[in-house]
């Protein structure tokens, strides 16, 4: 990002800071106008990368680099990082809550809400110079604070918004030269190719270490896939997706495969949650890909990296939507009257309100923390693994609970649709059973 850019979005940001625009009734149009600023800043590098660099191919695979480590704990956002949360915000409170309930109905994500959040250009963050995109601006902890904001409108939209990004993230991590001047460019532009990752496989108790989908080596090269996946997001529309499959010798592997490779098949598979997402069954009956299609081949570590990141990312969408929850509680409790008082001068509700607020803290603190030991010391390394773990325990605990003491605490309006905290309850609880699909 440029200076100048720098400075600009640092300069909205003190501005939105100032109380004299809620004197003024200048909030909303502020706040619009840091959504736009950062919209057009994203697409003016992409389009000037695009316009400078023609590239035909790059010598070697370009990987995210790793931030410096300091003894200091501050796990504070930057002046960036503050700008795209406040963007992300913006847009999910203004475009994806408004749209929530109908994509839930629908099940499925309106294609010009999807269109218009590839032209924030967050898929270009996966996406190094070199090819036309913004790859220098990558940070797990920036996707973290992407994520947990979009989901702050609606978990299971965040997820479809977010689908295409765990390919490209995938690409940059783990993909060779090849594989990423075949494929990744076309995530810089503002109409990134719908795609997902496929880890989930329709057993009842799923481990994403023991995978049935199975990737034999062809006699004349390649490899021949089979299995089943399940719970892939977009997946009737998706043009790319990157497949786990069990590797004979190898173990568990990523395999890079395009939507219209002969064998592959889809089916809607309506959830309990994440409607929107359409998510559905992808099958794959003799799947014949090239020996260069397999992600990470150099890399043994590279599946147990993307199912840790991908558990982490889960853990960001969590956090989103149950501040949402929070957020929705707080002046409905204050609202709302019984035997001539507010119900939040009861105490078990006033204490169930906090519980939530202190619980919600412990999930962002963990997710944060494991975010920021993965940007510094490599999402490979063990200490990353601990804390993810513990971040996503929290989360799958935690969060579950918060959805639902928000119907709860609704009483018969948590039951109907008319309030939203039925959807997010239903959502919520996905983080207990989602493997992959998401990836930070």
């Amino acid at each position: 990002m440029s200076n100048i850019v720098r400075m600009g979005l640092r300069t909205l940001r003190k501005v939105a800071a100032s109380p004299q625009l809620d004197k003024s009734g200048l909030r909303g149009p502020t706040q619009r106008l840091i959504y736009e600023g950062t919209k057009l800043g994203f697409k003016s590098i992409a389009t000037a990368s695009r316009g400078f660099k023609l590239v035909q191919g790059v010598g070697s695979a370009q990987r995210p680099q790793r931030k410096t480590a300091t003894d200091l704990f501050d796990l504070r956002p930057d002046d960036e990082q503050t700008m795209m949360m406040e963007a992300m915000r913006v847009f999910a409170d203004e475009q994806l809550r408004p749209a929530a309930t109908q994509a839930d109905a629908d099940g499925r994500l309106a294609p010009s809400l999807a269109t218009a959040f590839a032209e924030l250009g967050v898929a270009s963050l996966a996406v190094p110079d070199e090819l036309g995109g913004s790859g220098s601006s990558y940070a797990v902890m920036t996707q973290v604070l992407i994520a947990e904001q979009l989901a702050h409108g609606d978990l299971g939209m965040a997820w479809a918004c977010l689908a295409p990004a765990a390919v490209s993230l995938s690409l940059l991590r783990w993909g060779t030269a090849q594989q990423q001047a075949t494929y990744l460019g076309a995530f810089a532009g503002e109409h990134p190719p719908p795609a997902a990752l496929a880890i989930v496989e329709p057993t009842p108790v799923f481990d994403p270490f023991a995978l049935r989908t199975v990737a034999r080596p062809a006699p004349g090269g390649g490899f021949v896939l089979d299995g089943e996946k399940s719970l892939v997001p977009g997946v009737d529309g998706a043009e790319l997706f990157i497949i786990a499959a069990e590797l004979p010798g190898q173990g568990p592997r990523l395999f890079v495969v395009e939507a219209g490779t002969a064998g592959l098949s889809s089916a809607p598979e309506p959830a309990m949650g994440l409607r929107a997402a359409a998510t559905g069954r992808l099958k794959l009956d003799g799947v014949a890909v090239p020996a260069h299609a397999l992600l990470g081949a150099d890399q043994p570590g590279a599946y147990r990296e993307c199912i840790q990141l991908a558990r982490l990312g889960w853990c960001a969408l969590s956090i989103g939507c149950a501040q949402a929850v929070l957020d929705y509680l707080i002046p409905y409790v204050n609202e709302r009257v019984a035997f001539g008082e507010p119900i939040s001068h009861r105490q078990s509700v006033a204490f169930a309100v906090s519980n939530i607020a202190i619980e919600l803290q412990g999930m962002r603190l963990l997710t944060w923390r494991a975010a920021e030991l993965a940007d510094t010391l490599g999402a490979d390394d063990p200490a990353v693994a601990e804390a993810i773990t513990l971040a996503r325990r929290q989360c799958i605990d935690k969060g579950m609970a918060i959805g639902s003491d928000g119907v709860q605490l609704l009483g018969g309006h948590g039951f109907v649709k008319e309030h939203p905290a039925e959807r997010w309850y239903r959502d919520l609880r996905a983080l207990a059973v989602m493997e992959g699909g998401m990836l930070l």
